[in-house]
């Protein structure tokens, strides 16, 4: 979720501020960083700098800026996507203050400058701070791209001219992958020499901020022959903030969904958000027959432009299933894997940046701790020192004497629940909630099955005193869930349940009734077919 704080002399700044998607959880809600360790240190930023527009770097600052009121930097794009969030937040957004890459700024004894770098969005930075004697550079989210199709590639030199700098805190999300990664200029023409192979509809799905690989589409239709629609409102608000600022300018034409019923099927292009298998976006909604202007058929084609983000592999192949269902063509990372090319470097242009400004002391981040560890690595190879791979809560100290970890705060995961951040649901393994509410006696008897755990027959469930409450939706929910868990023992499915049973319970019910779970193991039938209602 990208939430980094600096401090020097007991004055703080924040980069950065994102948030992340719980698909793990009923409902998938918002997850957001916990400031409560901040708020025990007394620690509050000055400001915050964003780097670039992403979600995981901007998505929360709407929900935790009104703790801080400090101003936030952003160049236009950014600024222009935190203005709708604040916005719908009914926040003023007087706070946000535009930079320009290259800029320069001060806040309190931090003087920092911002290095445009490419990405898959426009107007990534990179920032280089100076507080005291130590100048350290936070790289953001970056690649080298020689053919970035929006924006202009690296400025070698204006890097070389850092060197060399005490401390990088770097992007370690492909470290593990060799050589050099894609472009997007590639990318571009993979996408057209696919689409004028699909004689059908064709839906795209790509990372709504990828302004890059969105006008890339867009052209590749044109000159197709076919008329482009967009669907998602992430995607309809992107385009719209980059057509005010100028980077669409050569962007075709839009056909409103609602009119897509009356083009020919081989003149269409459908752009639509939802490559991670997010419930609510627009290509769920296609492939389960729900959009109610489009329907999917044989003969339709669906390219997936965007990578699989860790953690997200089941619904993506749960998404895949249902599109295969339908009977279109799936274009994917796995057969076709020219069509998307990543945001991040791999370990060939880690070092080519590393040779440019020469930082003494590396601090891996971003990507999983495979990704630091091996980010660690290549900086032994260069000879830079990387004593450690930083933990959501670490409070690191870099001096003198290097860099180490002084304390390491425990950080629960807090969700956006009803328009406010709350505690995960589950945490204390059970409810706050008195029998005054109702009890709740629900006896699930399951059996195991080749790809996980199946409901046998009917719900046993007691809710005495308890709201009313929906017994097909909860038992459609509950059936949902087993397919989804993966456990290998009655207990671990309850610990597995029992949180995702409380957070569905506590958005479906007024009040939130004492909850008593009791898991059986049954045998499956083996005259009669399975059925909830026997």
């Amino acid at each position: 979720m990208n939430l980094t704080l600096y401090g020097y002399d007991d004055e703080w700044i924040a980069v950065d501020c994102g948030m992340m998607i719980r698909q793990d959880l009923p409902n998938s809600p918002l997850q957001v960083p916990n400031t409560d360790t901040l708020a025990a240190l007394n620690i509050a930023p000055k400001a915050l700098y964003i780097t670039h527009g992403h979600e995981d770097h901007i998505g929360a600052v709407a929900w935790l800026w009104p703790k801080w009121n400090c101003p936030i930097f952003a160049t236009p794009l950014a600024a222009g996507l935190l203005r709708h969030k604040f916005a719908e937040h009914q926040l003023s957004s007087a706070a946000i203050q535009v930079v320009e890459p290259g800029d320069a700024m001060e806040t309190g004894p931090f003087t920092l400058r911002y290095l445009p770098v490419t990405h898959s969005i426009p107007e990534s930075c990179a920032i280089i701070m100076q507080a005291g004697d130590y100048r350290i550079l936070h790289t953001g989210d970056w690649k080298l791209d020689a053919s970035p199709l929006i924006g202009s590639p690296i400025n070698a030199a204006q890097f070389r001219a850092l060197a060399p700098v005490d401390l990088l805190v770097g992007d370690s999300t492909n470290a593990p992958m060799p050589g050099h990664s894609g472009s997007e200029g590639d990318v571009a023409k993979a996408l057209a020499r696919t689409l004028k192979q699909c004689t059908g509809r064709v839906v795209v799905s790509c990372f709504a901020s990828n302004l890059a690989r969105v006008l890339a589409i867009g052209l590749a239709a044109q000159a197709c022959g076919r008329r482009v629609s967009l669907m998602g409102r992430s995607m309809e608000r992107m385009v719209s903030v980059a057509k005010g600022l100028g980077y669409l300018d050569d962007f075709p034409a839009l056909v409103p969904s609602h009119d897509l019923g009356y083009l020919p099927a081989k003149e269409v292009v459908i752009i639509a958000t939802g490559s991670q298998g997010e419930p609510r976006a627009a290509l769920q909604r296609l492939a389960q027959r729900r959009h109610p202007f489009v329907d999917l058929e044989q003969g339709d084609s669906i390219i997936f432009s965007a990578k699989a983000i860790p953690g997200n592999e089941r619904p993506i192949e749960q998404l895949k299933t249902r599109l295969g269902q339908l009977g279109v063509s799936i274009f994917d990372e796995m057969n076709h894997p020219e069509l998307h090319a990543t945001g991040h470097p791999a370990e060939d242009e880690l070092r080519k940046l590393y040779q440019w400004v020469r930082p003494k002391t590396l601090l891996p981040v971003h990507g999983e701790a495979r990704h630091q560890a091996a980010h660690q690595e290549i900086a032994s190879r260069l000879g830079i020192s990387a004593p450690l791979a930083p933990v959501n809560g670490d409070m690191l100290v870099f001096d003198s004497q290097g860099l180490r970890c002084e304390a390491r705060h425990p950080q629960p995961p807090c969700i956006v629940n009803q328009n406010s951040v709350v505690a995960h649901p589950g945490l204390d393994g059970g409810s706050h909630t008195t029998t005054q509410r109702g009890s709740l006696f629900l006896a699930l008897p399951v059996t195991a099955t080749d790809t996980g755990w199946c409901r046998i027959g009917r719900l046993m469930l007691d809710a005495s005193g308890a709201s009313p409450l929906d017994e097909d939706s909860f038992s459609e929910w509950l059936d949902d869930q087993l397919e989804e868990i993966e456990a290998d023992t009655l207990a671990d499915l309850r610990q597995a349940l029992q949180p995702r049973l409380i957070h569905w319970l506590a958005n479906h019910l007024q009040h939130m009734p004492e909850v008593h779970l009791q898991i059986m193991a049954t045998e499956m039938p083996s005259s009669a077919p399975l059925s909830s209602d026997t």
